[in-house]
């Protein structure tokens, strides 16, 4: 058993840290691993391979990914970031370091669109730091609040990560995608609070308060772009579509805004974002597939099995057993992708977490917490590369400015851990508890 786990987490590890790209170092290290326990390469059946691999994208839930992909980059392209942007203005620019917090304000109902921190990064970002800027902001905090706060990407609904975890996890993707609303409000309060603390020590400015009219003006804007979530929660609650249906419906309502309501969606953006949207789908369903791959030799070797005996020789408490996964998990979200970290560990822990009769909608919402906290941490931290690439600030000096946003993030983090119904009073309250 020491053998065969040396053979699969070496293996992946190796040709990882080699550059090889995650979906084949995690379909090698698994065929590799297989012939391994089959006793040599020629007596591996090759018809189950396949059938694991294709196994990982063949589900319904799956195709909820390239409809929020296709809906993000559509609202990012059609006009709606700017006029978003400007309604939180309107309502918190006046604030002292009011820019910081409309930063926030405007990722928290961005988030509502994509569902992906790296595209809310990159849509916001742009409009967000050189705002910043212009007001006389420091770059280095400016870029720090873009990319802190667009981590509720994947938090608050709808999100691709949680769809995948639901997925992988066989658990209410409804019901993770409304628990991930009051984390995710959690989560703006708090970046609020260290960019009021930021303002104050630095003396930052705030907007001249807006009148009831300017609000009412930016909001009238903004208010179609906003519906977004409304209809998308709304529908899956009244049972009118599932949450697949849902990522098609956010993806219809954001081809008329952009392209029949505000019209700035030509046909050449319509073919970029088209083309963007097959590759980041190919690319997530290929890491899914062998990942599926990957965890199915796991599985057989009884490596989950003896892993989670090992960790629950460690404690059987689920706030313990949870708070040893937080490290484990940050670790882990530092080195990986959060979609990749997720597609291997989720089948691992997901038989001792129901042992240990923890809710996997609650752990689910932990684990994509930790994951997505992974995204602001070097050396892997894809949300560092792209504020590095849309700002001029190098990568080091954005790694010092996020530093302190850490700590609002892991506050929040201790508490959604510590206390289940911030994850599951809103989910029970509106779709009943689970039987």
């Amino acid at each position: 058993m020491i053998a065969l786990a040396t053979s699969l987490v070496g293996l992946f590890s190796f040709f990882f840290l080699i550059g090889l790209p995650v979906a084949f170092a995690l379909g090698i290290s698994g065929i590799i691993s297989l012939a391994f326990m089959e006793g040599g390469i020629e007596k591996v059946n090759c018809t189950i391979l396949a059938q694991r691999v294709f196994y990982g994208p063949n589900s319904f839930l799956i195709l909820a990914i390239p409809f929020f992909l296709l809906a993000g980059k559509l609202m990012n392209t059609g006009g709606i970031t700017e006029r978003i942007y400007r309604f939180a203005r309107s309502l918190v620019g006046h604030f002292k370091g009011g820019l910081g917090h409309v930063n926030v304000v405007a990722s928290m109902i961005f988030a509502g669109m994509t569902g992906v921190a790296t595209s809310e990064a990159a849509g916001l970002g742009v409009v967000e730091i050189k705002a910043m800027k212009d007001a006389g902001y420091d770059e280095d905090f400016a870029v720090a609040v873009a990319a802190s706060a667009s981590t509720m990407g994947p938090i608050i609904p709808p999100s691709v990560a949680l769809v995948v975890y639901g997925v992988l996890a066989s658990t209410s993707v409804g019901r993770l995608l409304i628990g991930g609303v009051v984390p995710g409000v959690m989560t703006g309060i708090a970046l609020m609070i260290t960019v009021y603390f930021f303002a104050l020590r630095r003396n930052y400015p705030r907007d001249i308060k807006s009148t009831f009219r300017e609000i009412r003006l930016s909001f009238s804007r903004a208010i179609w772009p906003m519906m977004t979530p409304v209809v998308l929660i709304g529908g899956m609650l009244g049972g009118i579509f599932t949450p697949t249906e849902a990522a098609g419906v956010a993806v219809l309502y954001a081809f008329i805004l952009g392209c029949l309501v505000y019209r700035e969606i030509s046909f050449a953006d319509l073919r970029r974002i088209l083309k963007e949207t097959a590759v980041e789908t190919a690319v997530i369903t290929f890491i899914v597939s062998c990942a599926m791959l990957y965890g199915w030799v796991m599985m057989r070797s009884q490596i989950p099995v003896k892993l989670a005996g090992y960790l629950m020789a460690l404690t059987t408490d689920p706030f313990w057993m949870l708070m040893i996964l937080n490290g484990f998990f940050l670790v882990v979200g530092c080195f990986m992708e959060t979609l990749a970290a997720m597609t291997i560990l989720v089948p691992i822990l997901i038989p001792m977490i129901n042992k240990l009769g923890i809710d996997p909608v609650h752990f689910g919402l932990v684990m994509v917490f930790n994951l997505v906290i992974g995204l602001l941490t070097p050396p892997f931290g894809l949300v560092l590369f792209v504020m590095a690439r849309i700002s001029s600030v190098p990568i080091t000096r954005i790694v010092q400015a996020v530093a302190p946003f850490y700590i609002p993030l892991l506050i929040v983090l201790f508490l959604i851990t510590l206390y289940k119904p911030f994850v599951t009073f809103l989910p029970d309250l509106l779709m009943g508890k689970p039987r």
